[in-house]
């Protein structure tokens, strides 16, 4: 299993303001409320701060990316495929 840099493994209680309806049918079809709740903040931050590294690092990938259109991939050559 990978270590998940987001993951403290300590939970804080919180209040949400989450509308009445849709925790009923959560609460009808079995759904853990916080569980959800939980892997959707993880899955948003996640994707915040990968978009936030893909912009701080904008300038680099283009380089890179242009390097490797001129002269090819370093190490092309023992490629088995």
């Amino acid at each position: 299993m990978k270590h998940d840099p987001i993951t403290s493994g300590k939970r804080k209680s919180l209040n949400l303001l989450i509308d009445t309806g849709v925790v009923a049918a959560a609460r009808e079809a079995g759904i853990n409320l916080s569980s959800v709740s939980e892997d959707a903040l993880r899955t948003a931050a996640r994707t915040a701060r990968n978009a936030q590294w893909a912009e701080e690092n904008r300038d680099w990938i283009a380089a890179n990316n242009a390097w490797v259109e001129k002269n090819g991939l370093p190490l092309a050559k023992y490629r088995m495929f």
